[in-house]
């Protein structure tokens, strides 16, 4: 009858959510606390360790320090004082009509469901991109990164002339900025030798603008902080291919590089992105206004795998650790409202700000349509940065997320 609430859920289970992520962590805290444990929570992830993958441009820290710390919080720690069990493992199937999680130790029954399984590298269809070149976006990637930076910056003192390492980064968003900045800011030779050369950094943005979806005023400006960092520029065209130690691009040219990064992107997993549910762009679920997968009932697609509709704007709610954080508190407040049969909540996205790390004390952000610039944007940068990381050990809600 219309007005009238929503039954319960018919099935009955765990709420079983799937990856460890912003999204992930978030909802199973927002699920715990509106609970109090009365609804079992099982968290599925391959790791022990929720990464904070917003901070692993870092890469000129990451070359100092050994241990994973400043970039990880361990699992046990967040839920110490919580009912929220977490399950290590490998996701390799969801069934959606037996509602269940075939793991590689085990398969796991659901009576609610959450894919919170982030994203990984996409590729474009460029040859070699990843297999060539190095990503950032999980931590053991950007690892392998740190450690490959210092062997190249040790062998630099062997150089012939006056040439230094070149180090190029593809892609024009927030992640090749961020990295390209602190690649050109870090002081590499007291990293590894005093006699080793500083490198040289070329930024590929690609054939779409720098920093789409940001403000023109912080595009020009956060190149021209670059530029002043000593990052180059090679605008306006599309890498075709990667091979060893060379950049190839669309116009024919081959750029010789001693290291490639690769950060044009991410996509769905491929697990996500075979699922028999509607998909939009990078293989994301299409989900409804209530974040649940069209045709079943009490299962999510929250943070990067979802694709979800501005209802303003008709464009798609960016894939962010902030737009992320905002869904899995909805999703959180859905998930009881179907175990109570009470109405959910439809997803409204409201951006708080963007804010970019351009090397130490500098950045770039855009608050609420406002630009800022220089200390006070990395001092913002930080600050939000460091109360995520206090309010997840406490199990609260971070207030700047």
């Amino acid at each position: 009858m219309p007005g009238e609430s929503p039954s319960p859920l018919p099935t009955t289970g765990p709420l079983v959510i799937l990856g460890a992520g912003y999204a992930g962590v978030t909802l199973a805290q927002g699920v715990w606390h509106r609970t109090k444990g009365s609804l079992p929570v099982i968290l599925v992830d391959q790791s022990p360790l929720h990464v904070l993958r917003t901070e692993l441009y870092e890469i000129g820290k990451m070359a100092l320090v050994q241990e994973d710390s400043p970039w990880a919080l361990p699992l046990e720690t967040i839920f110490d004082r919580t009912n929220v069990r977490h399950q290590l493992g490998r996701v390799q199937a969801i069934d959606l009509v037996h509602r269940k999680v075939k793991l590689d130790s085990a398969d796991v029954p659901f009576g609610t469901l959450a894919i919170c399984l982030g994203s990984q590298p996409a590729s474009y269809g460029v040859p070699g991109a990843l297999v060539h070149a190095h990503q950032v976006y999980g931590l053991e990637g950007a690892r392998r990164l740190a450690r490959a930076i210092r062997e190249v910056e040790t062998a630099s003192v062997q150089l012939q002339g006056e040439r230094r390492p070149r180090f190029v980064v593809i892609g024009g968003g927030a992640t090749g900025a961020e990295l390209a900045a602190d690649l050109a800011m870090t002081d590499w030779p007291s990293v590894t030798l005093r006699s080793a050369r500083a490198p040289e950094i070329l930024l590929v943005p690609g054939a779409l603008p720098f920093l789409l979806g940001l403000p023109p005023s912080v595009q020009r400006r956060v190149r021209e902080m670059l530029q002043c960092a000593g990052v180059g520029f090679l605008s306006g065209i599309n890498a075709t291919g990667v091979e060893p130690r060379c950049v190839l691009l669309e116009d024919g040219t081959r750029l010789v590089a001693d290291l490639v990064v690769w950060a044009a992107g991410v996509e769905a997993p491929e697990l996500v992105r075979a699922l028999p549910v509607p998909h939009g762009r990078g293989g994301r679920i299409s989900v409804s206004s209530t974040l649940e997968v069209p045709g079943h009932r009490g299962i999510f697609a929250v943070g990067d795998v979802a694709e979800v509709l501005d209802p303003v704007t008709g464009l798609p709610v960016p894939q962010t650790a902030q737009a992320a954080i905002a869904e899995a508190r909805t999703a959180a407040y859905n998930v009881v409202a179907l175990q109570k049969g009470t109405r959910p909540r439809r997803f409204r996205y409201q951006e708080m700000a963007s804010i970019l790390a351009l090397g130490s004390g500098r950045g770039a952000a855009s608050v609420k349509g406002l630009p800022l610039w220089g200390r006070p944007a990395s001092w913002l940068k930080k600050l939000v940065q460091t109360e995520y990381a206090r309010s997840i050990r406490r199990g609260e809600p971070s207030p700047y997320l």
